[in-house]
């Protein structure tokens, strides 16, 4: 019965996944074929402005990011499973730039204002690496930080009266410009290559 209960959801996470991961790669494939001099500010497909506030209810901005690479994940604290591993991971590969770590960003973006206060962010960040920082707002600030990333949300009625998320689960790596470089893909290398590849943006 809990195999059967589990099952939509279970799908819900592998549609959100999917769809993240089309978005990304269609931002990819648009400007592949450009030569490097054209690939500037305009490449801002993903990335941009955003106006929120982190776990301390200090204000933040992109330009708090500019000068250093930073990855940025977009979920909420009552997902049961993808957002809870990816900031596990995140947290893997803070751990693994060493004092590089302080020089690179790791954000968390909520898309579940309604629930994920800036007190709720910091008592569900504590239980991960500090240099990951988390990020809320009014729903219309939030908005804007998902249709700069085009990050898919919506929230799905539970029968109890609850709610949970529909969401992209994908992690950007940005460079220090705050411009998009790539998904990263967290399946396929060690929290060490990965923080290999985010020191290669320094």
């Amino acid at each position: 019965m809990n195999v059967q209960r589990r099952a939509p959801r279970i799908l819900l996470l592998a549609g959100a996944f999917l769809c993240g991961l089309v978005v990304v790669l269609a931002g990819i494939v648009q400007f592949a074929g450009r030569p490097s001099s054209a690939i500037g500010p305009g490449i801002a497909s993903v990335g941009g402005p955003f106006k929120l506030e982190d776990q301390n209810g200090k204000p933040v901005t992109d330009e708090d990011f500019k000068g250093r690479p930073f990855l940025v994940f977009f979920g909420y604290t009552h997902c049961p499973d993808i957002c809870p591993t990816t900031l596990f991971e995140l947290s893997e590969i803070m751990k693994s730039l060493g004092k590089d770590a302080d020089r690179t960003a790791a954000v968390f973006i909520t898309v579940d204002p309604e629930r994920d206060t800036p007190a709720v962010l910091k008592d569900y960040l504590s239980n991960f690496d500090p240099h990951v920082r988390g990020l809320t707002g009014d729903p219309d600030a939030v908005a804007a930080a998902l249709k700069a990333y085009r990050v898919y949300a919506k929230k799905v009625p539970l029968k109890d009266g609850d709610y949970t998320m529909d969401h992209t689960a994908v992690v950007y790596l940005m460079d220090k410009d705050g411009h998009f470089v790539a998904p990263l893909n967290l399946e396929k290398q060690t929290p060490q290559a990965a923080a290999d590849q985010l020191r290669r943006y320094l």
